[in-house]
């Protein structure tokens, strides 16, 4: 079941604290917020957006470590310090040309329900809070900021390529878009 609605993802939205962090929100003496982030993460990430898949961000928060990320990563569609994500999501939808069964999103807590409940994958992380795992199509193995995007990752790429093949073809130092 998961698999067959994972054939149709073109976009996945990741919220980042609980999702692409911890959640935990570490300041330092002068009032400097810190973030760590998987580098698993970053790869899963990669691999969608190099085939083909685009990945967006929506998050209540905003940061100059989570805008470095971003761009480190390669985010084209970020939206920081959204407080409205269905607004964003329904902007998403008309620049990409998309329906809802294309769209997978990962969240961890309430604030991500109005687009989970919407999209043709919702996808909760481990340690999430119970009502979002009650809701969820996919609940993650690993908790968040600990490769849940990589996880995911793995899910969608599976269910459209073969992600043998795929990671073969990467082994071997070659670039580009595997074709089913």
């Amino acid at each position: 079941m998961i698999k067959e609605k994972a054939r149709q993802i073109k976009l996945v939205i990741f919220d980042v604290d609980g999702v692409l962090t911890d959640g935990m929100l570490n300041y330092g003496p002068q009032g400097e917020l810190f973030k760590q982030f998987n580098v698993k993460d970053g790869v899963g990430i990669k691999l969608l957006q190099q085939q083909g898949i685009n990945v967006a961000v929506i998050t209540a928060k905003d940061s100059q470590p989570l805008s470095q990320r971003m761009k480190d990563l390669s985010i084209k569609y970020f939206y920081p310090g959204c407080s409205d994500k269905s607004q964003a999501y329904s902007e998403l939808l008309n620049i990409l040309s998309l329906n809802h069964e294309q769209v997978a999103y990962v969240g961890d807590d309430v604030i991500d329900l109005p687009v989970m409940s919407q999209v043709g994958v919702s996808i909760a992380v481990n340690d999430a809070h119970a009502y979002v795992k009650n809701t969820a199509d996919y609940i993650t193995l690993a908790r968040g900021g600990q490769g849940v995007a990589r996880e995911v990752a793995d899910l969608i790429l599976d269910a459209q390529f073969d992600l043998n093949e795929l990671y073969s073809h990467m082994a071997k130092g070659q670039k580009g878009k595997i074709v089913q």
